[in-house]
Order: structure tokens, then C-alpha cells, then sequence
């Protein structure tokens, strides 16, 4: 029994690790990273997409050669803007350009251009999108961060006691509940108060037919789920079915890239 208990948690671990590496790798937060090959040189990117300093964002490529030059446009994002076009600047090994600091959820759309005085390369076909976004405490942030990779690790090895084993479903099924409803609908919208100003920006706040910060979304469907669960096992233990479908409905819910459709300001109906 103790050796199925441990293969439990390590195909628990290991499922749990590798969403968290897909979470980790996609959406359109995380750094826009690839390679360009322009005048004899390889060029490693990573190009921002969120920033959360008090300050102008900085974008910076590595050219320690110095023989590439770059053009940065931006704009905010849905907006009327015209485009604002700067040289890059050589500084400490890199090309250097600044983003104009914006408030929290203000969006700025980025190209970037490099020319080694023949050849022409353009690093995005698409202009990269940067969410600006307020500081989020360590003493918020580090908690909701651990509680919520907690619940999806109670979710899943939940999940697999209901289906392998059945003992101990109702205590995970709790422990899953607790940390979720800590992490995510407490710190949660504390997280996103201090990042965006705003507690909830997803369902149903948003309007019956507007479903808003799919982050949000995903909490509240991931919650509803779980309350459901517990609450069908408590009443009748043997009825494990609501418990593996809650699991799923978990794992489904996550593996939405993270802050897809996120908050973000809409400059174009704002009143001039």
C-alpha cells in the first residue's frame, strides 16, 4: 500500500510539473524569446511582454559586436497613436530602447529592426504586445504563487485517489478546496488589485455576455468545481465520479495559457 501511495505522488508530481512548465513557456506574459542571423552574427532574443518596475521599460538585445544597429517603434495598444520611431542604443553590450512608462493594465505594442548596413531582419512578424502592471507585494504574490501550485498538486493526486484508491478522497478533496479557495479566491484578487487595480475583472462581473480576464475565469471555474466536489463526497463518500471530473475540469482550466485575455486598458473608448 505505502509503494502504490508513493507512485501516487510521483505521477502527481510529475503531471503537476509539466503543466506548470506549459504555464511557464506560454501565454502572452512570458519573454517572446528566438534568434536572428544578421551580418555574420547569431543574435539571442527575449523580447518583455510584461513589466511591473515603477519606471520606462527597458528592451535590450545582446549585440556585443557592435556592428548591428536597431529602429524601435512602438504605440499603445488599442489606440490611435502614430507610431513613435527611435534609433537603439549601444550600451554595455546591448541595443537598448525604452518603453514610456504606462498605468497598470496599459498595454504597449513594440517592433524592432535590425540592420548591419546591407541586410535588414525584422525579430517579430507581429509587433509585440507589453502589459504594464503595479507592484505586487512579495507577502501577497509568494503566497498565492505556492497555494495555488498547491491546489493544482492536491488536485491532480485527488483526482488519482479517487480513481486508483478511494481511502483518503475526502480529506484531499478538502485540502484541494482549501488551497484553492485561499490561493485563488482570496490572494487572488489581491494580487490583481495591487497589479491592475481592480479585484475581479473576469466572469461574471464583466457582464453576462463579456467573459473578461480568462485568469479569473479559470479560478472561478476551477472553484465552483471543486465546492461542487466536496460537497458530493461528503454526502455520499463512495460517489468519487464528481471528484475525478473536478480534477479534470482543474487540469483543463490550466492548461489555458496564463492572463490570456488579461486586463488591459482600451484606449480607443476613452473619451479625448
Amino acid at each position: 500500500m505505502k509503494n502504490k501511495k508513493w507512485l501516487f505522488w510521483v505521477i502527481t508530481v510529475v503531471i503537476t510539473l509539466a503543466s506548470v512548465y506549459y504555464q511557464r513557456t506560454t501565454g502572452p506574459t512570458y519573454p517572446l524569446k528566438g534568434k536572428a542571423i544578421i551580418g555574420g552574427e547569431t543574435i539571442s532574443y527575449s523580447l518583455l511582454r510584461s513589466y511591473g518596475g515603477p519606471d520606462n521599460a527597458e528592451i535590450s538585445i545582446n549585440e556585443p559586436g557592435g556592428k548591428v544597429s536597431g529602429t524601435f517603434s512602438y504605440r499603445r495598444y488599442k489606440s490611435h497613436d502614430d507610431w513613435t520611431v527611435v534609433p537603439m542604443v549601444h550600451q554595455g553590450g546591448k541595443l537598448v530602447a525604452y518603453i514610456p512608462h504606462q498605468p497598470p493594465a496599459g498595454k504597449v505594442m513594440y517592433d524592432i529592426t535590425l540592420t548591419d548596413g546591407t541586410s535588414t531582419v525584422k525579430l517579430s512578424e507581429e509587433p509585440v504586445v507589453l502589459r504594464f502592471k503595479g507592484h505586487v507585494p512579495a507577502g501577497v504574490l509568494i503566497p498565492h504563487i505556492i497555494l495555488m501550485f498547491l491546489a493544482v498538486l492536491l488536485s491532480t493526486r485527488t483526482g488519482i485517489e479517487a480513481l486508483f484508491n478511494g481511502e483518503n478522497t475526502f480529506r484531499l478533496a478538502l485540502a484541494t478546496t482549501v488551497s484553492l479557495a485561499i490561493g485563488g479566491l482570496i490572494l487572488g484578487p489581491m494580487v490583481q488589485k495591487h497589479a491592475f487595480d481592480a479585484y475581479w475583472t473576469g466572469w461574471p462581473f464583466k457582464g453576462i455576455f463579456s467573459f473578461g480576464d480568462m485568469t479569473d475565469n479559470k479560478t472561478a471555474v476551477a472553484a465552483i468545481a471543486w465546492f461542487v466536489a466536496l460537497y458530493q463526497t461528503r454526502k455520499n463518500p463512495p460517489a468519487k465520479a464528481w471528484v475525478i471530473a473536478a480534477s479534470i475540469i482543474m487540469m483543463l482550466v490550466y492548461l489555458i495559457p496564463h492572463s490570456m485575455f488579461g486586463s488591459e486598458i482600451d484606449h480607443t473608448a476613452l473619451p479625448k
